[in-house]
Order: structure tokens, then C-alpha cells, then sequence
């Protein structure tokens, strides 16, 4: 007959039944609530006390067109009733971005009740339609201006072309300013013909294709003679395989070197 040894009975008196749970350790479970209790009162009182009512807005920027005190008002209408902490900044940009000629903002918490907004504006770089206005990306982002500046050229075209009407405008208009001249108007067409207006009243057709071989003939050979007779000249006719066309003012049609026959293109 085997005797267990003391030692192991009390080994397995200290053991837990099969099948049974572990204690659980409520006393140490009960410091960790309170620990965690400790931390979120602790947060919300900070939060609390960090949620100041929003008593400054200060408006920085290159002011032409954007009037500062319409930025500080979008602001706080809508930022009416919130702290700094619980204002939705989100919402507030949204608010500034309805404002006209606004590009880029961003607003900023200024502690501890302030908020900082930092605006970019519109740099318009043509007209579209009758009172529309473009931005150097193609943007329309006006519809219905009131204040259009004079210099802009007219562009216009398909709905959905502006962004590549603008960007051909600019890529035009580069080139055309090293020789003292301007573009006042770019139009294309519905079936995809291009054609601008200079500032000497010349008007330039490049058609549907080649466009930027014919437009470069124009710069490089035709664009002197336009110099030299601008006022004598109605049109440039870029549409033929080997030249140009010149419509005289007087009604004729010249012609300049090489000019073959004319392609609707």
C-alpha cells in the first residue's frame, strides 16, 4: 500500500478541482477599473476645460477679390454654439469654400479661443461663356461674375473642354507673348476645329488636326508677316498641307509659300 507524502497533498489541495474555473482576481480587476475611471474622468475634465467658447477668428491671406470680414462670419455661423475642441473644422472650410473667388483654405485651432483660417483665391485665367470665369487649372469657378476683368480672353467650347481649352490657351499664349502679340479669343468647336483671335483684330484657323505642327508654322513664318501687315490682314489660314492661307481685308485671298490645297481639318 502507497502512502502519498504530505508535501503532495498539499500540492493538491492547492490545485482547482477538474473541470472547475480559476479564481478570479477581483480585488486586482477592481484597482484597474479604478485606474481607468481615474484616466477618463481626468480626460473629459481636460476636455472640459479645453472646450473654451470660440471668441477669435483671425483671417489671413492676399486680399483682392475675398473680403476678410465675409470669411470671419462663414466662420462663425458655422462654428455657432461649438467650443474649440468640439468645432467641426471640416465644416467650417466647407462653409469659407462657398465664398466667391476662395481656391485653398485651411483652418487651424489657434488655443486656447481662436481659430485660424488661411486663405488662397482664385487666380482667374480667362472667361468662358457670358459671365464665367476659369481658373489656371480649368476650373470653372465662377458662373455668374459681376466683376470680370478686361484683359482676360474670351475662351469657349463644349461643355466639359474647358480644362483642355485653358491649358492650350496658356500653352498658346507663351509662345505668342514673346512676339508682342495676345490672344483675346480661343474657341473650339463642336467638331473639334480650333481657332483664336489675336489683339491686332488677326483671327488664326488650325482646324482638327496637327495642331501643334500648324500652330508652330504660325509662330515661326506666318506670325511675321501678320506683323508687318496686321492691319491689312482678316485671317490666317493654317489648314493646308504644305502652308497657308492670308484673307486680305479687302476681300481677296493671298497666299504664302508652298500653300497647296486647303484641308478641312
Amino acid at each position: 500500500m502507497f502512502k502519498l507524502r504530505p508535501q503532495n497533498r498539499r500540492r493538491r489541495a492547492q490545485q482547482p478541482a477538474r473541470g472547475s474555473l480559476p479564481a478570479v482576481p477581483w480585488a486586482r480587476l477592481g484597482r484597474w477599473s479604478l485606474g481607468l475611471g481615474s484616466v477618463a474622468a481626468i480626460l473629459l475634465l481636460l476636455t472640459w476645460a479645453l472646450n473654451q467658447p470660440i471668441t477669435t477668428v483671425s483671417v489671413v491671406g492676399r486680399f483682392e477679390r475675398v473680403a476678410p470680414m465675409d470669411v470671419e462670419r462663414a466662420v462663425r455661423e458655422s462654428a455657432a454654439g461649438k467650443g474649440l475642441v468640439s468645432v467641426d473644422l471640416a465644416r467650417v472650410r466647407a462653409a469659407v469654400r462657398l465664398l466667391p473667388w476662395v481656391d485653398t483654405i485651411s483652418v487651424q485651432r489657434d488655443w486656447p479661443r481662436g481659430l485660424t483660417v488661411t486663405i488662397g483665391e482664385q487666380v482667374a485665367a480667362a472667361r468662358w461663356g457670358e459671365n464665367g470665369l476659369l481658373n489656371i487649372r480649368g476650373d470653372l469657378f465662377a458662373h455668374d461674375a459681376t466683376h470680370i476683368p478686361l484683359e482676360l480672353p474670351q475662351l469657349s467650347g463644349p461643355d466639359g473642354t474647358q480644362g483642355s481649352v485653358v491649358q492650350r490657351y496658356l500653352a498658346m499664349r507663351d509662345r505668342l507673348l514673346e512676339l508682342n502679340v495676345r490672344i483675346t479669343a480661343l474657341r473650339l468647336d463642336a467638331r473639334g476645329a480650333w481657332q483664336f483671335d489675336l489683339d491686332n483684330g488677326v483671327t488664326v484657323r488650325l482646324g482638327r488636326q496637327y495642331l501643334d505642327e500648324r500652330f508652330n508654322t504660325f509662330v515661326v513664318t506666318a506670325a511675321r508677316i501678320v506683323a508687318q501687315r496686321a492691319t491689312d490682314i482678316a485671317y490666317v489660314d493654317m489648314r493646308y498641307a504644305n502652308g497657308f492661307a492670308i484673307g486680305w481685308r479687302s476681300g481677296g485671298a493671298g497666299d504664302a509659300k508652298n500653300r497647296g490645297d486647303a484641308r478641312n481639318v
